[in-house]
């Protein structure tokens, strides 16, 4: 049904967004829109470029908690591992398939 809503998911230090269908969406795109960002990083070349303490720090100096159960999960999950959600978001609005109803900012994390 038009007007759905879904949960567009950003990484764990960027925001996320509720965004509802349209009836162009419906039309053209069989009722779908994008489901992420998408990975800007493979998980590999995340590990081996990103440093845990660094992610770590980058998200506290954001205010967002994280509690992990391994250190290579922080890596490969980290903001910079994926495109800018904002920007797919906005594209997919512009497109007439979605609008966007709520931008939600992230306050913690769990990984396990």
């Amino acid at each position: 049904f038009t007007g759905q809503p879904v949960l567009i998911g950003g990484s764990m230090g960027t925001c996320s967004y509720v965004l509802v269908g349209t009836d162009k969406g419906m039309t053209d795109t069989f009722g779908s829109t994008c489901h992420g960002a998408g990975r800007a990083l493979s998980r590999n070349r995340s590990r081996n470029h990103l440093q845990y303490q660094d992610v770590l720090q980058r998200l506290s100096d954001q205010g967002i908690s994280i509690r992990v159960a391994s250190p290579k999960l922080v890596m490969e999950e980290a903001p910079e591992s994926y495109k800018d959600v904002t920007q797919v978001v906005d594209t997919c609005a512009a497109a007439g398939i979605s609008n966007k109803v709520v931008k939600l900012r992230p306050i913690g994390v769990i990984k396990g």
